[in-house]
């Protein structure tokens, strides 16, 4: 059996997005693995998505142009990048309304408190 030209580019392009593909799984166990039943935070929860929707996409557009293990990677690159800036940007926003809420139940302590106080103080002067 002879095999043209035509039909071995083909197939290295079979081959390589396999290749990528099996690539990109494999990043993502060993990313899930890697966690030891611990939490991510949204910062490595965002990196580890836009890694994985960057290789995806650069697969695809690398394969397109007979590249897909380079546009894999460029893309992965790329994903790590934006979902790293996104993920800590929303982590970020967490903790100040976290602290926020924080502030707001310390102050609302504070007033029961002060209330108990005024009360106490009125209970003895009504007895006085």
């Amino acid at each position: 059996m002879v095999i043209s030209p035509k039909n071995k580019t083909k197939q290295r392009d079979v081959r390589g997005w396999l290749v990528a593909t099996a690539g990109a799984a494999l990043l993502a166990v060993l990313m899930v693995s890697g966690c030891d039943g611990q939490q991510f935070s949204t910062t490595q929860k965002a990196t580890g998505v836009g890694a994985l929707l960057g290789a995806g996409s650069g697969a695809i557009v690398g394969s397109a142009v007979g590249h897909p293990i380079a546009g894999t990677l460029i893309g992965a690159g790329v994903g790590t990048a934006g979902g790293y800036m996104v993920g800590r940007g929303l982590q970020k926003n967490e903790e100040a309304q976290q602290q926020t809420r924080a502030q707001v139940s310390a102050q609302q302590r504070e007033i029961k408190h002060q209330r108990r106080e005024i009360e106490q103080l009125r209970q003895e002067q009504n007895t006085e």
